[in-house]
């Protein structure tokens, strides 16, 4: 009887120390108070949610800097995540796992390995896309658990959108000790960033070690970051995923115009004829007025303080944060319909577009797209629609960042077509769409119910390998991957296309960027 009084005893013993074990892991002591996040089911990664990084941007802080946090008193529960920004749903390939869109909404998140033992790890800095007008972090294809498990420490940031995160005026810039407006999105993401340089040390973080990445206007943010001088020094690599703000079909406005723009919508929609009026009303008639009357209205611009002169002037002075880089884009960023628009595929209807657009240069531009039958006609005509969208930028921040070889920069172009859904539409066809590479990237193909095939999970495991092996040493390379050269140290260009047979090919559509180049800068 006393033997087994000694065995419960000592079996209480040790659930104690296993339990205080797992509960001290479950802590962390940041800058603004105590945490306690949650741990996988698998036990191999703590995750910590909905971590305040700067002040809610609200009531007379809508549209001012990122302010300094509150501190708080006792542990918060970081288990759960905050809410998103400000928005409507838009996209059907978006799900959130948040409490809803909030102005109280600058929160971040951070996924570490479980093993305390581990110091000065590599951090990966997650910008979300959604054009600056939607998207969050609790989407469950940016989980960054799986890459926490290959030795990173995973960050994803929110940040002010649309009306609320990018709308310069002319009285906000006149109260400004900076003498500008806009950006606040941006902003939020610097703020973000000094926050990982003060605290991710205690989550087993390498300061010295920051990887931004980023897919579609995430990816424009870290282009951004890249040029900015605000920027300097807290991030250390950068991955650029389908898109970059050097794309010379969206260049951002100089601050007047984008103060006029919102003076215009202030006046017209909203009978506001001050900075006052405007944050005297709701958040949700901001943001139902914009979605209803002037959806893709604000976004970056040259406000004077994020971008000291435009972007572009910012790389051609070679004045950016030179990094390594590693960029690219997916083979379907748009469809033929975003240059025939309703025309049938057709080379005639093809010419003809061609001439709408490119005028006395139309010969120019069949010459480096040049179809000759429908199916070339559609793969052509989707070429120019994601050039233009997302291709042609993307490419120029490769060539920028090229030009220091002493910096690596690599490229690829992810190939791998999503499989069908068994109720996909007659003669619908196979794609790799837009964002459609984040699962992939994230290792996490499973948060979508598609029946995923096995070389899926094979490319979703050699991209997780990819993009955490960057985050470590700036080469992508490692052991079991297809050999990946770098860009700007090879003659040929070479590009990586990531399916699941992996190539590398030299760049064999560098003539049609020069094309746009040229006629862009016309």
């Amino acid at each position: 009887m006393k033997r087994s009084h000694f065995c419960f005893a000592s079996f209480l013993l040790f659930l104690a120390q296993v339990t205080s074990l797992y509960s001290d892991s479950l802590h962390r002591q940041v800058s603004d108070g105590a945490l306690r996040g949650s741990l996988s089911g698998d036990g191999q990664v703590i995750a910590f949610k909905g971590i305040p990084y700067a002040a809610p941007p609200v009531g007379n802080s809508r549209w001012k800097k990122p302010q300094p946090v509150a501190s708080w008193e006792g542990v918060r529960d970081a288990t759960r995540f905050g809410p998103r920004a400000m928005q409507q749903p838009i996209w059907d390939d978006m799900f959130f796992f948040d409490e809803g869109p909030s102005e109280d909404c600058l929160y971040l998140n951070v996924w570490t390995p479980a093993d305390q033992d581990l110091k000065n790890l590599p951090v990966m800095f997650w910008i979300h896309g959604g054009g600056f007008l939607a998207g969050g972090t609790s989407e469950p294809r940016q989980n960054g658990e799986e890459l926490a498990k290959k030795g990173v420490i995973v960050v994803s940031v929110g940040y002010r959108m649309g009306v609320f995160g990018f709308m310069a005026h002319p009285e906000l810039t006149k109260e400004s000790p900076d003498g500008a407006s806009g950006n606040y999105g941006l902003l939020d993401m610097v703020a973000a960033l000094q926050w990982v340089q003060e605290n991710i040390e205690v989550f087993g973080g390498d300061v010295g070690n920051v990887t931004i990445f980023g897919e579609s206007a995430g990816s424009w943010a870290v282009s951004s970051l890249i040029a900015s001088p605000l920027a300097e020094g807290l991030f250390h690599k950068a991955i650029a995923q389908s898109g970059a703000v050097l794309n010379p079909w969206r260049n951002p406005p100089a601050l007047a115009e984008a103060e006029k723009v919102a003076v215009d919508f202030a006046s017209e929609h909203l009978g506001a004829s001050s900075l006052k009026e405007l944050r005297a009303l709701s958040g949700k008639e901001l943001m139902d007025t914009q979605w209803a009357k002037a959806q893709w209205s604000f976004s970056v611009c040259v406000d004077g303080l994020f971008f000291p002169k435009a972007p572009q002037e910012i790389f051609d002075a070679k004045e950016q944060n030179h990094v390594p880089l590693m960029a690219g884009w997916t083979l379907d960023e748009s469809g033929p319909g975003g240059f025939l628009e309703q025309l049938k595929p057709t080379v005639a209807n093809f010419e003809t577009k061609a001439q709408e657009v490119f005028g006395e240069r139309a010969d120019e531009f069949l010459a480096v797209y040049s179809p000759k039958d429908k199916e070339e006609v559609i793969r052509a005509a989707a070429d120019f629609a994601g050039d233009r969208f997302i291709s042609h930028g993307t490419w120029r921040l490769i060539e920028a960042q090229s030009k220091d070889e002493s910096l690596p920069v690599y490229r690829y172009r992810f190939d791998q077509t999503l499989p069908l859904p068994a109720d996909a539409p007659k003669g619908t066809r196979p794609r790799a769409a837009h964002a459609w590479e984040i699962e992939y990237v994230f290792d996490v193909i499973d948060s979508k119910d598609l029946p995923w095939r096995d070389s899926d999970r094979e490319v979703a495991k050699m991209m997780a390998d990819y993009w955490t092996n960057f985050a470590k040493s700036a080469d992508p390379n490692g052991a079991g991957l297809p050999e990946w050269p770098a860009y700007n140290r090879d003659p040929n260009k070479p590009v990586l296309h990531i399916d699941a047979t992996p190539s590398v090919s030299s760049d064999t559509h560098r003539e049609r960027y020069e094309f746009l180049d040229s006629f862009t800068a016309e």
